[in-house]
């Protein structure tokens, strides 16, 4: 056995050993330190006994940057085809028109488009009938007749307006040029995740300061948060108005963008000691 150890061979032998010696250790220190180092999270996932809950609310607000309306063209024709020929001609060139002022095609958007028959309901004469052995006789009257007068072709299209300040030229732009109904005129935000980030962060503020302060009137310290939840609050809030009414002649509508709010509404949970 001791021949093993001994000679050039040996050696070796001893130096492979030695190597994987010096691993087994390094592996159990290893062990070692992280099972030490994992002390310090027993019962980490303890939920704590003592703690206050506070809510907070907070508001932000944002100029719209974005105005969005919708339009139709309705055409009433004898035939299918001259419905849709003229619904068609009209469309393209209020397309047009918007692409020209500035409107990129892609905010252009064809949501709705139908075809339907429309009739004329006509009362048919109601024949009196002669009286016979000395009766009153008996008023017959057929029922009304439905007759076919043509089809109605109607193309509705959405329109997003990156430049508000255009939004009442284009209005008045698009009746001018036939479009029949125009509604759902609305003012957005690009980015509504900033603001909807400063009314969080506001309102996280405000749950601390309360927090803070009921912490003081009780006599306890703050340790951590331990909970926390944001409410859905209320919608964004779009102001505006549009003054005027449209007609082919008809002014621009002064457009008030307004300001949207948006609010939100947390609710925070502190340990105390």
């Amino acid at each position: 056995m001791d021949s093993l150890f001994e000679g050039t061979c040996g050696a070796k032998v001893r130096g492979a050993v030695f190597a994987v010696l010096v691993a087994l250790a390094l592996f159990l220190i290893l062990e070692a330190v992280q099972a030490f180092m994992g002390l310090r999270y027993i019962g980490a996932g303890i939920a704590p006994t003592n703690t206050i809950t506070v809510s907070g609310e907070g508001d932000a607000y944002a100029t719209p940057d974005i105005a969005e309306f919708s339009f139709s063209v309705v055409s009433d024709k004898a035939t299918v085809a001259e419905a849709q020929a003229d619904a068609t001609k009209v469309a393209n060139d209020i397309t047009g028109y918007l692409t020209q002022a500035g409107v990129d095609e892609k905010d252009i958007k064809t949501t709705d488009y139908s075809i339907a028959p429309q009739y004329d309901y006509q009362n048919a004469v109601c024949p009196q009938v002669a009286p016979a052995n000395g009766s009153s006789g008996v008023v017959y009257c057929p029922p009304s007749k439905q007759v076919l007068k043509g089809y109605e072709v109607r193309q509705s299209t959405q329109v997003k307006v990156r430049d508000t300040t255009k939004a009442g030229d284009l209005l008045a732009g698009i009746g001018t040029r036939g479009a029949t109904e125009v509604s759902g005129l609305s003012f957005t935000v690009e980015d509504p995740n900033a603001v909807e980030a400063t009314a969080r962060d506001k309102a996280i503020m405000d749950a601390k300061t309360k927090a803070e302060e009921l912490a003081k009137s009780l006599g306890v310290s703050l340790v951590r948060i331990v909970a926390f939840s944001e409410n859905n609050g209320p919608q964004p809030v779009y102001g505006f108005e549009a003054a005027g009414v449209m007609s082919a002649k008809a002014a621009a509508p002064q457009i008030s963008v307004g300001q949207n709010k948006v609010t939100s509404d947390v609710s925070v949970t502190y340990e105390i000691k």
